[in-house]
């Protein structure tokens, strides 16, 4: 619990902090960790971060559900709390490290285009499902959004894009 403590408060080494689309404000490379930046004790950063995680699958639950509505209707409304179960999920993440770190992680050199991919899946998804109407093209950014999560959030395991892409070049050969 201490070293998740410790990687998650800024203490140890962060390789790709130092780089990335954002400006570096003075109070993000202080010494200062998370925890001396939060008013929140860790042990209710930690619930929050479950509850948060936890809504998140319920509304991605929730929009399986709605796969027994009538089919004009299905894919918009899963579409709608699928989408909001992913932001959820994501946001859930802040209660770990806090809102400004997220963003500086989510938005460095290393994860910058799968983050802005994600993103864009997330408003096109709702776009598809809210504003068009659209079942088929809903299903369609539903896969995509998957995929792109999926991508942005292998970006937070050492080497796991690496061995996607060595895997994926030896089943196409």
């Amino acid at each position: 619990m201490d070293m998740l403590r410790k990687a998650l408060s800024g203490q140890d080494r962060d390789n790709d902090s130092s780089t990335g689309i954002l400006p570096k404000w003075k109070y993000l490379d202080s010494k200062n960790n998370v925890n001396q930046m939060s008013s929140l004790e860790w042990s209710t950063r930690i619930k929050g971060f479950i509850a948060c995680f936890v809504i998140g699958i319920f509304f991605s639950l929730l929009g399986a559900t709605a796969l027994v509505l009538p089919l004009h209707r299905r894919m918009a409304v899963f579409g709608i709390f699928y989408t909001l179960g992913n932001i959820t999920s994501l946001l859930s993440t802040c209660f770990l490290m806090g809102p400004v770190k997220q963003i500086k992680k989510m938005f460095s050199s290393s994860r910058v285009v799968a983050t802005i991919i994600a993103l864009a899946m997330i408003v096109l998804t709702l776009v598809a499902a809210v504003g068009m109407k659209n079942a088929p093209l809903t299903f369609l950014c539903i896969i995509f959004q998957f995929l792109a999560l999926t991508w942005y959030s292998l970006s937070y395991i050492p080497y796991a894009r690496d061995a996607i892409k060595s895997s994926m070049s030896t089943i196409m050969a």
